[in-house]
């Protein structure tokens, strides 16, 4: 099997090479959403996955590229995003819980995953023309996949699973869950059924957002999004079903933003009040709300209790790649920290959690401000997708974890981000925009007098 992720990597290379930017990001994301990360190329004690070998190449690209490299303009974000992964690298040299070659090749890895795609996207992306490029391809690497959820899910069967046996580091065979309402939970190449959920989840609201596009993309937009929501619900997970609610709920707030400062005062209220009145903290009834399939609210719950409980032990570095021994508060023989937040605490200390923090804040702000700063609502409408899928994000964190490919799928889209909300950003509106009876009906008006 190594022969076959070696060959493709390989041509996933030769694509990123020479294709044009935006369509190597395409492929190099492709790849990300269809090839099972725990399949690598093992050269002794490392493992090589195919979207860390693409990403190499890709990134090499872009730096020998004077076109690609002189269209960078850095920015705030790129600066806390760097910063962060000092954190993140410096704490596992602090607490070296292995040895040091070990030590580098981890770091080197998460570095692959994180940095190296959140720069591929700021180099590449820098105008609207590119940025839809990209989106457009994602929405059709993911119609196949998601038809792939449905199946698996109304089906049972899981073609990637026999590929399980050819990981370097799972032994226990594939992913397996009891089924929920009579469907299995579908996980396609990924490694878990919340994994593949959240990637249609992820990019629904940018996906959505095609509707200002030309010609057939106008309609395709819906129908996309439409086949998103199935995939993300094939998964039958808690985590990525709330993220596709926190996405419609966002889209349906952007008709009527007048309605979002009483809802966050009402939910502040509601917490306060829940924590006064109940024998419980809030985010106990909080967390079995929004596991709306019925899963293991209180273990999220309860995982909060255990790391405040445990606070000194962790908050200054972390415990770095061991096992913070929770598990018995679970019944578990191993801790699972189904919290991001957390888990940039458990690994890197308190430093890692504000780091986080900071950068999820920094990017926030700068959409913000690149909204309040455009007069054209399709621009806007793009501002809003992009800040819809961080929301989503953000709040589901609080239920789960990323690692795999959506670890570094959300990372990209950070960098598009960061590329969006940049002054040199062109947004190119001529001759890109629906028109007339194309266009979103609300916005034809609004256009014609801009």
């Amino acid at each position: 099997m190594q022969g076959v992720t070696f060959t493709l990597a390989i041509i996933v290379s030769l694509l990123v090479i020479t294709l044009r930017p935006e369509h190597a990001l395409a492929a190099y994301i492709t790849s990300l959403l269809w090839y099972p990360s725990y399949l690598a190329i093992s050269i002794g004690t490392i493992d090589i996955l195919i979207g860390r070998f693409v990403i190499g190449i890709l990134i090499l690209r872009c730096l020998c590229d004077d076109r690609i490299r002189g269209k960078l303009t850095w920015c705030r974000l790129d600066t806390l995003v760097a910063l962060s992964m000092a954190v993140y690298v410096g704490s596992y040299f602090i607490t070296l819980n292995q040895t040091f070659s070990l030590t580098i090749e981890s770091r080197g890895g998460f570095l692959m995953d994180t940095w190296f795609a959140y720069m591929a996207a700021r180099f590449v992306i820098t105008d609207r023309a590119k940025l839809m490029s990209v989106i457009k391809w994602i929405g059709i690497a993911l119609v196949p996949l998601a038809i792939l959820g449905v199946i698996e899910s109304v089906s049972g069967w899981q073609p990637f699973a026999p590929l399980w046996r050819f990981s370097p580091w799972y032994s226990g065979g594939a992913f397996i869950s009891r089924a929920r309402y009579g469907f299995a939970r579908a996980v396609g190449p990924f490694s878990h059924a919340i994994l593949f959920g959240g990637g249609f989840a992820m990019f629904l609201p940018l996906i959505y957002y095609l509707r200002y596009e030309k010609n057939d993309w106008h309609q395709l937009a819906y129908v996309f999004s439409g086949i998103a929501v199935l995939g993300a619900l094939s998964s039958l997970s808690s985590g990525p079903w709330i993220m596709v609610i926190l996405v419609i709920f966002c889209l349906i707030v952007e008709r009527h933003k007048v309605l979002i400062k009483p809802l966050l005062i009402f939910f502040l209220l509601l917490c306060i009040l829940t924590e006064i009145t109940s024998d419980r903290h809030f985010y106990y009834p909080l967390t079995n709300w929004i596991n709306v399939l019925g899963g293991a609210g209180w273990h999220r719950a309860r995982l909060i209790d255990v790391a405040f409980q445990h606070f000194g032990e962790w908050w200054l570095y972390g415990y770095g790649s061991v096992d913070p021994g929770w598990g018995h508060f679970f019944g578990m023989p191993h801790t699972d920290v189904t919290n991001e937040y957390i888990l940039m605490g458990v690994r890197y200390g308190v430093f890692g959690m504000v780091a986080l923090c900071l950068v999820l804040a920094t990017a926030f702000r700068r959409i913000i401000f690149t909204y309040k700063r455009m007069t054209h609502p399709a621009m806007k409408s793009l501002c809003w997708a992009f800040g819809s899928f961080l929301f989503a994000v953000t709040v589901s964190w609080m239920s789960v974890s990323f690692f795999g490919q959506l670890t570094s799928l959300f990372y990209c889209t950070l960098g598009m981000i960061g590329s969006l909300c940049n002054t040199g950003f062109d947004w190119q509106l001529q001759n890109r925009l629906s028109l007339g009876q194309n266009y979103p009906a609300s916005t034809v008006s609004q256009i014609s007098n801009d």
